[in-house]
């Protein structure tokens, strides 16, 4: 059986915090197998930089995926394609920096291929990700024993709609972007664990995850201001998969939704403004 955390999107600083003090009190002695995490808000609540992604990996995290945030930093457009363990959306067109997909061994030996898709209901439109799916999962089969999607989406309705393009053809569909965990984690009846969205690793005293006056004059004024991670309420959410590597299909899934210690709180202003 193979155990994997797939870590919920990491929010600033504040995010990686949280996700250092569970991963020093939960994943020593080989509890997992593959750690996977989305971090395409891990660098001041907006991307992903390189020096904040060698700080994640060096926590133990295997994979990063990321969203329509994983270029706002320019400076890791280089680093995009020189780390396969940094992965970008799929669906975005040929010539993008990065890959979608990484395949490479967990920790028991059993073979994984993680693969990251957007969604474009509400969103920036890319390439169809039913269609990417199917192309790319032709690709993988002969690759891969256990296969996990990073599904980031708006719409709840797109979500489960892929969740089920998906069931029995992946060991699991995990949502990610709306920073608002779900309570909605099952095994569909092909055998793939899904969950609609595993929700922010970061702060809670916040509107998904930025200063709520930021967000209030955002929406009550309409005032284009910069915004700022928060810094209340820390919190990791995150879900933990089981996966028969013999067949490809989940066992088990559970959802962690932890408070931790305040002490993990910081101050981080965003480098810019949400767009």
């Amino acid at each position: 059986m193979t155990r994997i955390l797939f870590i919920g999107d990491i929010m600033g600083r504040i995010g990686r915090r949280v996700t250092a003090s569970w991963l020093n009190d939960k994943a020593g002695d080989g509890q997992y197998d593959l750690i996977i995490a989305n971090g395409e808000n891990a660098a001041g609540g907006f991307g992903i930089t390189e020096r904040v992604a060698q700080e994640l990996f060096a926590l133990g995290i295997d994979v990063i995926s990321g969203g329509n945030h994983s270029f706002d930093k320019r400076e890791v457009l280089g680093f995009l394609n020189d780390e396969p363990r940094l992965l970008r959306p799929a669906n975005y067109p040929p010539g993008v920096p990065g890959k979608g997909i990484w395949s490479g061994k967990a920790g028991n030996g059993a073979r994984v291929a993680v693969l990251n898709l957007q969604g474009r209901v509400f969103m920036r439109g890319l390439d169809d990700p039913f269609r990417a799916a199917d192309t790319l999962l032709e690709e993988l089969e002969e690759q891969a024993d256990i296969i996990i999607v990073d599904f980031h989406a708006e719409a709840t309705s797109e979500k489960v709609a892929f969740g089920w393009h998906l069931d029995g053809r992946v060991s699991g569909v995990l949502g990610t972007h709306t920073h608002v965990q779900t309570a909605d984690e099952r095994i569909l009846p092909g055998g793939t664990a899904y969950i609609t969205d595993v929700g922010m690793t970061g702060p809670l005293d916040s509107v998904i995850g930025v200063r709520t006056e930021d967000a209030l004059n955002r929406f009550k004024l309409g005032i284009m201001n910069r915004f700022q991670v928060a810094n209340g309420d820390p919190c990791f959410c995150g879900v933990t998969l089981e996966v028969d590597e013999s067949t490809g299909f989940a066992t088990t899934i559970n959802r962690h939704r932890v408070p931790l210690d305040p002490n993990a709180a910081t101050d981080e202003p965003a480098e810019k403004a949400m767009e």
